[in-house]
């Protein structure tokens, strides 16, 4: 693989990376521009180096060595839920963040096929995360939590009367 190649799957993961991770800056979420642009860049990366192993390492009785990528692909899938597990949060009656680690998930996978150099599914990959987040919102509306307890309601509560 030539340097044009390797700094064009960068480049190129890195811009998918940011238009998703705009969305998520602009929406205020955790994981925004900078998060979504890592997580594709380091996935990006991690398959370019495993693509080039073969033509830097060089073990003397292991010439048809083979780099397993299915391999190499788990551990990123693996270590990408790991990060987006931190971005889940729960509260008493809520779940918050479970978008935000499923987009870090996905694009991860768009990082990695942009690794590999497959722009049809890194580029469809990246429209159709960007179309579901700017498209498609809750089908119900949301519950608000209850409203905290405060001292005037203890006041109203009915006392236990000794005997």
């Amino acid at each position: 693989m030539d340097d044009f190649t390797v700094v064009t799957r960068i480049v190129g993961a890195c811009i998918l990376g940011g238009i998703v991770g705009f969305e998520r800056e602009w929406e205020k979420k955790p994981a925004g521009l900078r998060t979504i642009m890592l997580v594709t860049l380091g996935s990006c990366l991690v398959l370019i180096m495993s693509q080039r192993i073969p033509d830097f390492v060089i073990i003397t009785g292991f010439e048809n060595m083979r780099v397993e990528m299915t391999r190499i692909q788990a551990a990123i899938v693996q270590g990408v839920g790991f990060l987006g597990a931190g971005t889940i949060m729960t509260g008493r009656r809520t779940v918050h963040g479970l978008t935000t680690a499923a987009v870090v998930w996905a694009m991860s996978a768009v990082g990695a096929a942009a690794g590999i150099g497959d722009w049809v599914l890194a580029i469809s990959g990246t429209i159709a995360c960007f179309v579901i987040l700017r498209n498609l919102g809750p089908l119900r509306p949301q519950t608000p939590p209850d409203p905290p307890k405060t001292k005037s309601d203890k006041k109203d509560l009915p006392s236990k009367e000794k005997k």
